[in-house]
């Protein structure tokens, strides 16, 4: 019996983990931007606003914060995956899987994203918890 209840909990953990890794992973990336005035000259070198920094470095941050923890998740990977078409296609040019300029890694957290979107927050998070939130904004 304890192989039974350790494998039917297995896929809230493997869901817990994976939406808690893309998670950490924006939020590191998401902090680096914010006051780094590398990132605010690179963003213009392409066209972007310099002012965009702070925007950018949100659009990561929060997010990935409410996957962390399992709230709005949904919405979070919609915006997350918005981040990461912008990454391979504006930044990266979409022209090389692999290599220098590669979009490999965006193309596996836009995956991930989307993932989540269909998904949800799965049964070990804040949503699940709290249980009126509706399944829209979980």
């Amino acid at each position: 019996m304890n192989a039974e209840l350790s494998t039917s909990k297995l896929p809230d953990i493997a869901h817990m983990g994976m939406r808690a890794t893309i998670g950490v992973i924006f939020i590191v990336h998401g902090f680096g931007k914010f006051g780094n005035p590398g990132f605010g000259g690179w963003i213009s070198s392409m066209g972007i606003p310099a002012e965009m920094q702070i925007p950018i470095a949100l659009a990561e941050f929060v997010p990935g914060i409410l996957l962390l923890i399992g709230v709005l998740t949904r919405i979070s990977g919609a915006l997350l995956s918005i981040v990461m078409l912008g990454a391979i296609f504006l930044v990266k040019g979409a022209t090389s899987l692999t290599g220098d300029k590669g979009y490999e890694f965006d193309l596996i957290l836009l995956a991930a994203s989307l993932v989540v979107i269909v998904s949800g927050p799965g049964r070990i998070s804040i949503s699940h918890l709290i249980k009126k939130i509706p399944r829209v904004l979980q």
